[in-house]
């Protein structure tokens, strides 16, 4: 088994888009939409085969509360394969005004990461 595809509910859907083309090197396919339902969404794939699913629905609210501090999905994690690229990926979301949660270090249980803020907070680790 293995996991198909994360998803995430969007309150901007196109802006999230591009930030997962841009930074992270993913394809996309054309943007799904349910009238029905009032419903879009697009599929993205990372280089490795990952999905991530951004969805999105006006009548969805959001929260104010900090992303990754509630019960239910803290982050996800996506391998640059190398600590260069961690750094450099890091200092270029950081230059481009995206916030970086915590710094690139060798964490406690010996992964070389980072972590950073999405457009809409969702927390992204970056790792090797």
């Amino acid at each position: 088994m293995h996991i198909h595809h994360l998803a995430i509910w969007c309150a901007d859907l196109e802006k999230m888009r591009r930030f997962y083309l841009t930074y992270f090197g993913a394809t996309c396919g054309e943007m799904y939409y349910n009238p029905r339902k009032n419903f879009s969404s697009y599929l993205l794939t990372l280089e490795a085969g990952c999905r991530i699913e951004l969805m999105h629905k006006p009548e969805i609210a959001g929260s104010t509360a900090l992303k990754g501090t509630l019960l239910g999905l803290a982050h996800f994690s996506v391998s640059t394969g190398s600590p260069e690229a961690v750094d450099a990926l890091t200092e270029r979301l950081r230059y481009d005004g995206y916030t970086v949660v915590s710094e690139p270090r060798t964490t406690g249980d010996g992964f070389y990461e980072s972590c950073i803020a999405d457009p809409e907070g969702n927390q992204v680790e970056i790792t090797v």
